[in-house]
């Protein structure tokens, strides 16, 4: 599995990566099968275009924000997924200190 993380600065959770795949890049790399960003506020989300290009069709994204934040919330990410063409199909919380939203490619939109 091709994972790659930007922006996520929690050293267990790394830690844990490395342990479940050999190669986790910290850097955006074509193809992945999925990548781990994280955002601290709602104007950097305009991104997330550009990071749905490198995920495999049936790859995810999964977008990191602080809990609780003014800056952002998991209803922004919502919006910027949706205005890019991507889905939320799941929540979690990623950490004490912070959630996540996965995000994929509609089914109807994967090249086949």
């Amino acid at each position: 599995m091709r994972v790659s993380v930007l922006g996520v600065d929690d050293s267990a959770f790394l830690e844990e990566l490395r342990e479940r795949t050999p190669d986790p890049s910290l850097r955006r790399r074509a193809r992945c099968d999925l990548l781990f960003v994280g955002f601290d506020e709602r104007s950097r989300l305009a991104r997330l275009g550009a990071h749905k290009d490198f995920i495999a069709p049936d790859g995810a994204v999964w977008v990191i924000w602080p809990k609780g934040s003014n800056a952002i919330n998991e209803n922004d990410v919502r919006d910027a997924a949706l205005a890019v063409g991507l889905v939320d199909v799941k929540v979690v919380a990623f950490s004490p200190t912070h959630s996540a939203l996965k995000l994929v490619i509609p089914l109807a939109r994967r090249l086949r």
